[in-house]
C-alpha cells in the first residue's frame, strides 16, 4: 500500500470517528496534494457553548517520531485562522490509536516542527479528552477504535 494510500486511509478512519461522535464532518479533497488544501478534514459540531469548529491535519506513524514541515503548518494554521476554524494535529502512531496536539504543542527541531510517540502520550489527549466529551457512552466509542 502507497503511503498515499496509508494516508487516505487514516483520513478516513478519523472521518468516522467524528461521525461516530455526533460531528459533521469532511474530507478535504486534495489535501497533501494540491496547492491551498491546507487541511486534511473539517470537523463541527452544535455544544452548550456555542459551537465547535476545527480544522484537522492527520498524521500517521509507523515511527516513533513525525515530523511536519514548519511551512505545512504555518499553511494549516493560516487556512484555520481565515475560516475561524480550531487548528488540531491528529496523531496516530501504530497501535497506539489517535492522539490530538495544538499545533503550538509541537517541538522544534530546526526546520520541521516533531513530535515523538512518548511525547505525544504525554502532552496529547484522546479524542473525547480534546474534544471535551463528559458522556461516557461517547467516551466508550473512543476506546472501540483503538
Amino acid at each position: 500500500m502507497s503511503n498515499k494510500a496509508k494516508g487516505s486511509k487514516a483520513e478516513r478512519e478519523l472521518y468516522d470517528l467524528f461521525i461516530q461522535n455526533h460531528f459533521r464532518a469532511v474530507r478535504v479533497a486534495g489535501s497533501g496534494v494540491m496547492e491551498n488544501t491546507a487541511c486534511d478534514l473539517i470537523a463541527g459540531k452544535a455544544s452548550e457553548d456555542g459551537k465547535q469548529k476545527y480544522a484537522i491535519e492527520a498524521k500517521s506513524s509507523k515511527a516513533p517520531v513525525k515530523y511536519i514541515t514548519k511551512k505545512q503548518i504555518e499553511e494549516f494554521v493560516i487556512f484555520s485562522e481565515i475560516f475561524g476554524l480550531v487548528p488540531v494535529v491528529a496523531l496516530r502512531f501504530n497501535r497506539e490509536g489517535w492522539l490530538f496536539v495544538k499545533p503550538e504543542q509541537l517541538r522544534d527541531s530546526g526546520k520541521n516542527w516533531a513530535i515523538t510517540l512518548e511525547e505525544a502520550k504525554t502532552i496529547g489527549k484522546r479524542f473525547g479528552q480534546f474534544f471535551g466529551f463528559t458522556n461516557q457512552a461517547e467516551n466508550n466509542i473512543e476506546e472501540q477504535n483503538l
